[in-house]
């Protein structure tokens, strides 16, 4: 007989064998994530444990802030495969960037110095004070370039939560969404977690990720999950798959 009051499971229990990460920041000095060689050997070990088999580490590329390019994140990649050849034997690496949506992109995806999460899946994000004024005319242009976007952690901008149809107007532009998944977990707030599970009743999610950064977010797998959909939280994970 089924309870009502069945306890909902821990995140950590939800990542299968195989998942594959699209969103994580795990390259040592070059933004936000991990500092030392060490913090990325603690984060990737962490993930390992958990289930991942493939990291597709996304730092940020934001200008005057994270100047990322695709030699600083492959030089990065490449450190922590030489340095870290157990682990890169244990788990598949792969260097992507998630990109400020900004007049710097549209320069960058000029230039055809974008690296993709796969073909020309680019993963993205916007500020979290406001949409950029031209976002609508960004996502049209980088499209006829022939980029496919990701929208990273889309229930995370709070300036959408007050008017949720404005998520369909950027699926409708084309955005796939990326939930993060410590979302599911209350880590970013109540509202940002009822903003994710209002995304995932509506099947508006598209992929995952753990937007790791710090032992924190390793911590907080741990956590329980918070949402009532997280039957389609799962079946959202398991759409990482096309990521293999």
């Amino acid at each position: 007989m089924l309870s009502f009051f069945k306890s909902k499971p821990k995140l950590s229990e939800l990542i299968p064998n195989n998942y594959v990460d699209i969103h994580s920041h795990v390259l040592p000095g070059i933004d936000d994530g991990a500092q030392q060689i060490s913090d990325t050997k603690f984060l990737l070990e962490s993930m390992i444990g958990y289930g991942f088999s493939k990291v597709i580490t996304t730092p940020h590329t934001m200008q005057n802030v994270w100047n990322n390019t695709s030699t600083t994140i492959t030089e990065a990649l490449h450190l922590v495969q030489n340095q870290l050849p157990d682990i890169a034997n244990q788990v598949a690496l792969q260097g992507a960037s998630e990109y400020f949506l900004d007049e710097n992109l549209m320069h960058l995806a000029q230039q055809e110095q974008l690296l993709p999460l796969k073909d020309n899946f680019i993963l993205v994000e916007m500020s979290y004070l406001n949409a950029p004024i031209q976002l609508y005319d960004f996502l049209f242009e980088l499209q006829l370039k022939g980029y496919q976007l990701v929208l990273a952690h889309p229930e995370r901008y709070t300036f959408f939560h007050a008017n949720k149809k404005e998520y369909e107007k950027l699926k409708k532009a084309g955005c796939l969404f990326q939930m993060n998944l410590l979302a599911a977990v209350g880590y970013y707030g109540r509202n940002v977690a009822e903003t994710a599970d209002y995304l995932l009743k509506e099947n508006l999610y598209d992929f995952v990720g753990s937007d790791i950064h710090h032992k924190n977010h390793i911590a907080a797998f741990q956590n329980k999950v918070v949402l009532k959909n997280y039957g389609n939280l799962e079946k959202t994970i398991a759409k990482n798959a096309f990521f293999i």
